[in-house]
């Protein structure tokens, strides 16, 4: 191999960095990450590029819907481990998805919770392998993440609802969007998650997303003017008198917290595995990145494990998730350079992948909560107090 070219690292067979993260993806969705390792990384990044509808196509939609609704039932430390894989093969695809995890991990809660026509939904998307967008508040610099630019009203028997997410993963492919709404029926404003078939008259998209970073992820602008939603597909959520989150937001948080930091360790992952296979660094320094890296995959898993109990979960395991996600978001800062150095400059010029990868490493800081809505309620929570993010 000549100095400074890019390793093929789907050719190897023995590697066992990733291969546990890789094993579980290939148990729940058999084939799909070699599919996905045979395209291009430019293909597999692409808006309207095939990695949704492989990941689709192979039962990806059902993995968290319980078996009791004809789901795949996975468990959380399998999810963050299947979501790395995805991260290290196609980053867009690990957001996106990421995206309708954290939906269909609302809808369970919201079953447990209230027994509605929850169920029906998740069916559905086992079934029919629907793809799940999430409309939750986020990208509005100054605001709480709690706070929703959908407004939403009774009309008769209808919840109606006005607004726009911006930006909103799966845009082009979502089947159905979960969203958060501010709902006011004459008692005063009240969250609420409403459920919306993507085909509803009213539901429009457009462009948003300028970058080339993560395009794939469909991240552009959902409209909603004028939606009418059933009642049924309406869930009340609520703070508590601290502000503190009810449990659908809860489950919800921690869900995304942990496949998020899952996701974007595994593009981080990506690059390490390249200085892996390309022995350019010293063993001291691929040793150090892999170290970093594993630590921090353990941080999430440990993480994750409370989730697969079935207890109710509270503030402390949202606290873990929160320490989890922003520790692996400094690792991934700490460790993208060094991988970046041990490549050298001639990985980097020939080929877009290693910048690209790089790159989508650096937008798990943009997702939410940022640091500064956190810390002051992280701190309180150390501290013995209430939770509040914002």
């Amino acid at each position: 191999m000549a100095p400074g070219a890019i390793p093929q690292i789907e050719e190897e067979t023995a590697m066992y960095f990733l291969e546990p993260e890789r094993s579980v993806l290939d148990r729940f969705l058999p084939g799909l990450d070699e599919r996905l390792a045979e395209l291009p990384q430019r293909e597999r990044e692409r808006p309207g590029g095939p990695a949704l509808p492989l990941f689709k196509a192979a039962g990806g939609p059902a993995l968290l819907v319980p078996a009791e609704h004809r789901g795949l039932g996975i468990g959380a430390e399998d999810a963050v481990s299947l979501q790395r894989a995805i991260g290290a093969r196609s980053p867009s695809l690990a957001v996106a998805t990421t995206m309708h995890h954290l939906s269909v991990a609302g809808l369970v809660q919201a079953y447990e919770v209230a027994h509605g026509m929850e169920w029906m939904l998740l069916e559905a998307v086992a079934d029919q392998r629907l793809l799940v967008a999430s409309g939750f508040a986020e990208g509005r610099s100054g605001q709480s993440i709690l706070d929703s630019s959908i407004k939403a009203h009774q009309d008769g028997d209808d919840v109606v609802l006005n607004g726009a997410k911006k930006p909103c993963s799966l845009s082009a492919s979502m089947d159905l969007l979960s969203v958060s709404v501010t709902l006011d029926d004459g008692q005063g404003p009240e969250l609420a998650v409403a459920v919306v078939p993507a085909a509803t008259p009213g539901v429009s998209v457009h462009p948003f997303w300028g970058s080339f970073v993560l395009a794939g992820a469909e991240s552009d602008e959902v409209r909603l003017h004028d939606v009418h939603v059933p009642p049924d597909l309406v869930v009340r959520t609520g703070l508590g008198e601290d502000r503190t989150l009810d449990p659908v937001q809860t489950v919800g948080f921690v869900w995304f917290e942990l496949l998020m930091a899952a996701s974007y360790l595994g593009m981080a992952s990506a690059l390490a595995e390249r200085v892996l296979l390309a022995k350019r660094a010293s063993a001291a320094e691929r040793a150090a990145i892999l170290v970093e890296l594993e630590s921090a995959m353990g941080g999430i898993r440990g993480a994750a494990a409370v989730l697969d109990t079935g207890r109710p979960l509270g503030q402390d395991d949202l606290l873990r998730a929160l320490v989890s996600r922003f520790s692996t978001q400094d690792t991934i800062d700490r460790v993208v350079p060094r991988c970046l150095e041990a490549l050298g400059g001639m990985a980097y010029v020939s080929t877009d992948d290693t910048a690209y990868l790089s790159a989508c490493t650096a937008a798990l800081k943009f997702h939410p909560p940022s640091r500064r809505w956190a810390a002051e309620g992280m701190c309180a929570a150390f501290a013995g107090g209430p939770l509040v993010l914002g």
